[in-house]
């Protein structure tokens, strides 16, 4: 399976010849989601939902379908009819030749005051990867390839460093890094590096590896 790193948080997997794109948002491409046959949104956030993407996407391709939780598919089924499906913890579902179990019910803290929105994460392909939106939940059985929120309102390293120990990844590579300048690039792959004990590597956007 081909893994490509878009802007922020948006991943593509591509395998046979389909390929599933998760949270193609506002620090995305503009055409992050164009190509896609299936499409995962974990939270309604605009850095990770972004309609017009979802839109061109869907339109693109009239056979692609889009999954994601209750608060994003309301504001997109209309136009799709029957391709837009709602899913939540515990849900599975095989789209495209890909396996997808659904993990995780809610957005990481940012403040008290904030009230806490729904998110959830995807597992791919028996643990081959997991993107986990903004949460740090850990899905309870072995991950492969880990897509790692790394800078985030809501998080601090050396919480980033305690998940990667949770779950224990074969390797971790950053997303949700948007918000991470190039000075300090290093000093979070140092650290994550060295103390998460797991391989740690970062990819620019636009790069691919196969996982």
């Amino acid at each position: 399976m081909r893994l490509t790193k878009k802007s922020h948080a948006c991943v593509r997997l591509e395998k046979d010849g389909r390929t599933l794109v998760i949270d193609p948002g506002g620090f995305s491409e503009e055409d992050a989601a164009v190509g896609a046959d299936v499409l995962l949104v974990t939270h309604e956030h605009p850095d990770h939902f972004d309609e017009g993407r979802l839109r061109a996407a869907m339109e693109a391709n009239a056979a692609a379908e889009i999954w994601t939780l209750r608060s994003v598919a309301e504001k997109v089924s209309a136009a799709f009819p029957g391709r837009v499906h709602t899913v939540g913890h515990g849900d599975a579902f095989t789209a495209a030749g890909f396996d997808v179990q659904v993990h995780g019910e809610l957005h990481a803290v940012i403040h008290p005051d904030i009230p806490r929105i729904t998110n959830v994460g995807y597992l791919v392909d028996d643990g081959r990867v997991f993107h986990p939106g903004d949460a740090l939940t850990v899905p309870g059985r072995p991950v492969e390839t880990l897509m790692l929120p790394v800078m985030a309102p809501w998080n601090k390293i050396s919480e980033v460093i305690e998940y990667v120990r949770e779950v224990k990844p074969q390797r971790a590579y950053d997303i949700h890094d948007a918000l991470l300048t190039d000075l300090a690039r290093p000093i979070y792959d140092r650290q994550i590096g060295a103390l998460g004990g797991s391989e740690h590597l970062r990819l620019a956007p636009g790069a691919s590896v196969e996982v």
